[in-house]
């Protein structure tokens, strides 16, 4: 069993209701048709029972985990908890409060098998991580013949924190693009320092998913920072550099 030492967001609230419940989502990830949900249930002043219900999972049972960070993040493994049955529900009760769990910065991943770890079922941000309403779209133009662009879509999330999905049309499956956040603008491109060096794009699927707590430098940035930063991001065709950007657009004030 994997543990680690809880690193626990958010404090107690003595306005807490004993009882009181808060679910999230679980969404496909590595499996077809396996969705589900996670429900946080205050079970006394010290501790929550999660339990997890997934639909269509296959025959068997499936680790599950509460993770440290996001979904798109390599967060270590906090609590182990009960494996998905048979019925495909999972019931654990865990040393943590309600209220440091609904703002915890971490996520549910539901595995398929322990001979399997690498594959997921279903996963799911929950706590600080949920993504609000909250969200602009920036357009990424072509450049020369490439014929690749799209979007650049940041989405708020509950601490603060940003979601940044890039999505490509034109590209080439099995290829993976570099991609950057670059300080200027496209038209003027000023000193043009990357900034923030993002998630490549999957060239089959035309996605990348990148969750920004700071830039590359370690200065701490919020999605508010994002909407009046001077920048602009760049797709390359292989490295990060000037000669092979396929494709670009501004961001924040520009």
């Amino acid at each position: 069993m994997v543990t680690a030492v809880l690193l626990l967001a958010g404090g107690c609230d003595k306005d807490d209701a004993p009882g009181q419940n808060k679910s999230y989502d679980l969404a496909v990830k590595d499996v077809l048709g396996v969705s589900g949900k996670v429900t946080f249930t205050e079970t006394s002043n010290t501790s929550t029972t999660i339990d997890i219900v997934l639909t269509n999972a296959p025959s068997g049972t499936h680790p599950a985990n509460l993770h440290m960070y996001s979904t798109v993040e390599e967060g270590v493994v906090v609590q182990t908890l009960s494996p998905v049955d048979a019925t495909g529900k999972s019931s654990t009760v865990v040393n943590m409060t309600y209220s440091q769990l609904i703002a915890y910065d971490g996520c549910i991943k539901v595995l398929k098998s322990s001979s399997e770890p690498t594959v997921i079922l279903a996963q799911g941000d929950i706590g600080g991580n949920v993504i609000t309403t909250t969200k602009k779209s920036y357009v990424l133009s072509t450049i020369g013949v490439y014929g690749v662009s799209g979007t650049a879509l940041f989405e708020k999330r509950e601490n603060g924190n940003t979601l940044v999905t890039i999505s490509l049309i034109g590209t080439i499956s099995g290829e993976s693009y570099p991609a950057t956040i670059n300080l200027g603008s496209i038209a003027s491109v000023d000193d043009g320092t990357i900034r923030k060096t993002l998630s490549n794009v999957n060239g089959t699927t035309g996605k990348s998913y990148t969750n920004i707590r700071t830039l590359d430098s370690g200065t701490a940035i919020t999605y508010e920072n994002w909407l009046v930063y001077v920048g602009y991001i760049n797709i390359y065709q292989t490295s990060a550099i000037t000669a092979n950007i396929i494709s670009h657009g501004n961001i924040g004030t520009n």
